[in-house]
C-alpha cells in the first residue's frame, strides 16, 4: 500500500473535503486510510473512530472541550492552519495523540484520530507497540494509534497529505455509523449536548466509551483536541 502512487489531483480533492466542517467531514474520514513512511518502514492505518474539535469561546462555533476554546496558543496553532495538517500533542506527560486539522485556514477544527486497524505495516507497529494483545489492539485508542503510526509532536503542522504522509479516502461513505459524547472530556464539552465522537458501529478495533474524570478544568490536558 505504501508504494501506491497518489493520483493526480488526489491531493486537492482530499484538501477539499477536510475543509469542510468537522462535524461533516468526520463520517466521510471514517474508512479513510492514513500512512506514515518513516525511516523505519511504512504504517497504514484504517480509521475506525474520530471525534471532531471546533473553535475558542468567541468563534461562530465555541467548543468547550477544545484545545482551543480559551484562544490562539503556540501548541494548538495547527488547528487554525490549512486542512489537512496534523496537530499532535503530548497530553498527561505519557502519551501523543494526533488530529487532522479541517476546515478553511484561521477556522480552528481538526478530528482527533481516536481508533483504526492496521491494514500495512503491522510489524512495525507491534515493534512501536509490544505491549499490545492483538492486532485489534494495536491502534485502538487516540495514544495507540499515534503510537503505531511513530507520530510525536515534531510532527505537529506537518500536512497529511503529502510525504512522508498519505489520506486516502474511502470510495463511498460507510453506512452504519454511531455518534455520541466525547470520550474523558471534561465539562459541559463531553456531555451529550456535544455528540461529536463518530464511529463504525460494531467496529472491534473502536475504543471503549470513558467518562471525564474528575479534575480541574483544563481543556489543554483532556483527552481530546
Amino acid at each position: 500500500m505504501s508504494s501506491r502512487p497518489p493520483r493526480p489531483g488526489h491531493e486537492h480533492a482530499v484538501r477539499q473535503v477536510l475543509s469542510g466542517d468537522a462535524r461533516h467531514v468526520a463520517p466521510l474520514v471514517l474508512g479513510a486510510v492514513l500512512t506514515h513512511n518513516s525511516p523505519e518502514g511504512a504504517v497504514s492505518v484504517r480509521i475506525t473512530e474520530v471525534e471532531a474539535y471546533l473553535g475558542p469561546h468567541d468563534s461562530p462555533h465555541p467548543d468547550p472541550g477544545s484545545h482551543t476554546f480559551r484562544g490562539q496558543t503556540g501548541r494548538n496553532k495547527p488547528m487554525f492552519g490549512p486542512a489537512g495538517h496534523l496537530y499532535v500533542y503530548f497530553t498527561y506527560g505519557m502519551h501523543y495523540c494526533a488530529n487532522i486539522v479541517c476546515g478553511p485556514p484561521g477556522t480552528a477544527s481538526a478530528l482527533l484520530l481516536r481508533g483504526g486497524e492496521i491494514v500495512g505495516g503491522e510489524e512495525l507497529a507491534r515493534a512501536r507497540r509490544p505491549t499490545s494483545k492483538s492486532s485489534k489492539d494495536l491502534a485502538s485508542g487516540p495514544a495507540r494509534l499515534a503510537t503505531a503510526l511513530g507520530l510525536t509532536t515534531a510532527d505537529s503542522g506537518r500536512d497529511a497529505l503529502g510525504e512522508p504522509f498519505r489520506l486516502e479516502l474511502p470510495v463511498a461513505r460507510a453506512r452504519d455509523i454511531s455518534t455520541g459524547p466525547r470520550v474523558g472530556v471534561s465539562g459541559a464539552g463531553g456531555s451529550h449536548a456535544y455528540p461529536w465522537r463518530f464511529w463504525l458501529t460494531g467496529d472491534p478495533t473502536v475504543s471503549r466509551y470513558k467518562a471525564a474524570k474528575v479534575r480541574p478544568d483544563r481543556p489543554e490536558d483532556a483527552p481530546g483536541s
